[in-house]
């Protein structure tokens, strides 16, 4: 018996004309799952926090109750940082495409792309300054030139590192979402 709220697979038949395979298309969501490289450092940055939350508790036990919420506000923040990493991605909807980073969060009407496109490029390592060969989806938009904008994805990045058919997926249906929604 499949248990679909602990995937994000969704039910969808191929035998249906509709090319999109979700229900609610004005949800914003993400065409692919967080690869391991995010998942594992969010996982560790909460390890951490929960680390700092004993200790917190600590303090407030033996020690001033302001030097205890300095280390809850401390803790406090890893958490908020390790959901945020776990939230940044390319987000789709009937409304746009969301690109969601760490500080800062971009969404791009429909009507305002151009293309959507797969390209052979250097890209980041994980982010990193280091750039290596790999495959890039880049965002045209009416108003900005390609070089203006950074990658959707590569398949150097967080999500994708060593798994270039997740990054096939993906790409394929970022690719979809626009072409259906840029055609109106």
């Amino acid at each position: 018996m499949p248990l679909p709220f602990l995937t994000a697979d969704r039910a969808f038949d191929a035998a249906d004309d509709v090319a999109l395979p979700f229900d609610d298309r004005d949800r914003w969501r993400r065409p692919y799952r967080p690869g391991p490289w995010r998942v594992g450092a969010a996982a560790i940055t909460l390890l951490l926090a929960s680390y700092v939350l004993f200790a917190g508790v600590i303090i407030a036990l033996t020690d001033t109750v302001s030097a205890a919420g300095t280390v809850f506000v401390i803790a406090l923040v890893m958490i908020v940082a390790a959901l945020r990493m776990l939230r940044m991605g390319v987000w789709v909807s009937a409304h746009g495409l969301r690109r969601v980073g760490f500080l800062a969060t971009r969404t791009v009407p429909w009507d305002r792309v151009v293309a959507v496109r797969t390209v052979q490029q250097p890209v980041r390592w994980l982010g990193l300054p280091r750039t290596v060969q790999g495959q890039a989806v880049l965002l045209t938009q009416r108003d900005r030139s390609e070089q203006d904008t950074p990658p959707l994805l590569t398949t150097h990045n967080a999500d994708f590192l060593a798994r270039p058919e997740s990054f096939d997926r993906a790409a394929d249906s970022v690719e979809v979402w626009a072409d259906e929604y840029r055609r109106g």
